[in-house]
């Protein structure tokens, strides 16, 4: 008799504990259910404009067409969100002078701003910056290290 009340209090415990256990369950999903669409749409475009590196050959500036169509998704957002301001990073790798590396930086991230003002983005959205040689992506005095410096990155600055 002693053993099945025992048995009787475990099991309501366990029980009490699984219904508390589901009603936090339904609580988190309540919460994520209730997200501003909105919100979660711009942090998106947000993300996908950030993501993504435009690379150049060696001492060029001039947008590859394999860049095209990620740019033209950056552009379809940046067109659908006006408040976004973009920041276009010019890169380069550690060969060169420190002067010819910031003009060069600089030609890089007016190619990618053109590309964009070019698909319809308002010039207000976007700004440029050479970082020259200044800020690698990858340390190291091989080819594929400066193949992955020479770049243009994307910061979003406001939204």
């Amino acid at each position: 008799m002693k053993n099945l009340k025992t048995l009787g209090l475990v099991m309501v415990l366990a029980l009490a504990l699984g219904l508390g256990a589901g009603c936090a369950k339904k609580a988190e999903v309540q919460t994520s259910a209730t997200e501003d669409p909105a919100a979660v749409a711009l942090n998106t475009a947000v993300q996908t404009i950030t993501d993504g590196i435009v690379y150049f050959d060696y001492d060029k500036h001039d947008v590859k067409s394999e860049y095209t169509g990620m740019l033209q998704q950056k552009a379809e957002l940046m067109k659908a969100y006006p408040d976004i301001r973009v920041r276009i990073a010019g890169n380069c790798d550690e060969r060169g002078t420190q002067e010819y590396n910031l003009a060069l930086g600089e030609r890089r991230a007016r190619a990618v701003y053109d590309y964009l003002v070019m698909l319809g983005v308002n010039p207000s959205q976007l700004e440029m910056v050479s970082y020259g040689k200044e800020r690698p992506a990858v340390s190291g005095d091989t080819p594929e290290a400066w193949a992955l410096n020479r770049r243009d990155n994307f910061d979003v600055i406001a939204r």
